[in-house]
């Protein structure tokens, strides 16, 4: 690392590259953390979680239960030891709450004072966080199984809903309306996912094993159907013409530039598309364990070199290289299943929760080589830097470079 230090000193190198490079050494040393717990407020397993960009420092949680948990991440107690605490929470004993199962909360992603929750209840709340009650509540025919706003969107204040109905519903959060319909897929619809990249673009991914691409200013049809065979006709059957998987696709995920879309499904496959073309990369990542029926939420990290994904693998977390596809490590500290992943880019941490009503913080531990060679003898279950591969080696380089 002193390499990168003395090369940014002498204006060898960008900037950029320092803080990528320290990035992914950071990523790689993820292990779980004891000295730091999340407040048990769920009396069910946690099926989502997100972390509001403005501070980094709020985190929301939906669980089974439908309670909804607000979490201060920042530690104020300046011990080693502490404990992340529940600011505010949406209880049982709220009105307001969700009748059923919370299958996905988002913060508005320019403002803090707001939020938006959905559920097998048959709404979408727009929640006000200073008083916990929704200014908005928006009702469908079906379970909701996921919901997404536009982390860029300029012009346009529109809220994608995937349904048990296989018509995806557009809502207006200025007018407080559903605007719009997207019709094309044949089943329902178990992610929605607006791209990073261009405001207008929307990815869906259905129980009926396809991931469509759409452009929302077009009244038709999508603009893509992604095709795991890339139109060789002659290595598909039938059956699987045109489709992402050969299972209900329960899981989109854009990398952070919008230039690659992720999917996974209930065929045990997870798969690397291009975000422009719509063509399959044919990453390879091997089995990656899914029996989820309903919305899988996996993260891709942020300003490292190369990415890296983080996906549920029953109780476990599985760690891949983004482009290669080689599994990484196995993050192990559940005792259910994990049932969403969410990534921390400004300190390249992340948070987990599953069906044990657990969420785990997982942090870099950053160690001498010797001494890290010590621990992974003792612990082979998350492997450390002197297991990464060579093709990381130049990320987190020794202080003799």
């Amino acid at each position: 690392m002193l390499a990168f230090l003395t090369a940014r000193r002498a204006g060898l190198d960008d900037p950029l590259r320092l803080r990528r490079a320290e990035s992914t050494r950071r990523v790689l040393n993820l292990k779980l953390n004891h000295d730091r717990d999340v407040d048990r407020i769920h009396g069910n397993g946690i099926n989502t979680l997100d972390i509001e960009t403005i501070e980094g420092r709020y985190m929301l949680s939906g669980g089974a239960d439908g309670v909804i948990v607000v979490y201060d991440l920042e530690n104020f107690s300046g011990s080693q030891q502490y404990t992340c605490k529940a600011v505010c929470t949406v209880g049982r004993s709220s009105r307001h709450v969700h009748k059923f199962s919370v299958e996905t909360v988002q913060w508005y992603p320019y403002d803090t004072g707001m939020f938006v929750s959905s559920s097998f209840d048959k709404t979408m709340k727009v929640w006000d966080t200073e008083t916990l009650k929704p200014a908005e509540v928006f009702e469908f025919e079906g379970n909701v199984y996921s919901h997404h706003l536009s982390p860029i969107a300029k012009k346009h204040t529109l809220i994608a809903v995937g349904t048990k109905n296989p018509k995806i519903q557009l809502c207006d959060l200025r007018s407080g309306s559903k605007i719009h319909i997207l019709q094309g897929h044949r089943a329902e619809v178990l992610s929605v996912r607006w791209s990073p990249r261009y405001e207008h673009i929307l990815a869906t991914a259905s129980a009926d094993s396809k991931v469509k691409v759409w452009d929302v200013r077009r009244a038709s049809s999508s603009l893509l159907t992604l095709d795991q065979h890339n139109g060789d006709k002659t290595k598909a059957a039938s059956e699987t013409v045109n489709t992402a998987h050969n299972g209900r696709v329960n899981g989109l995920c854009f990398t952070s530039d919008g230039l690659y879309l992720l999917t996974t499904g209930t065929d045990d496959r997870m798969r690397l598309w291009n975000g422009a073309t719509g063509e399959n990369t044919l990453v390879n990542y091997g089995k990656v364990c899914n029996e989820s029926r309903k919305r899988l939420q996996f993260t891709v990290s942020r300003g490292c070199s190369p990415e890296f994904v983080f996906v549920p693998c029953g109780s476990s977390v599985a760690m891949y290289a983004l482009h290669t596809g080689e599994l990484i490590t196995m993050l192990r500290g559940h005792y259910n299943n994990v049932d969403c992943c969410e990534f921390h880019p400004d300190y390249q941490e992340l948070y987990t929760g599953g069906k044990d009503c657990n969420i785990l913080a997982w942090v870099p531990v950053l160690r001498d080589p010797d001494e890290e060679e010590e621990s992974n003898c003792v612990n082979k279950g998350v492997q450390g830097p002197s297991s990464v591969n060579p093709a990381f080696q130049d990320a987190w380089s020794s202080d003799e470079d």
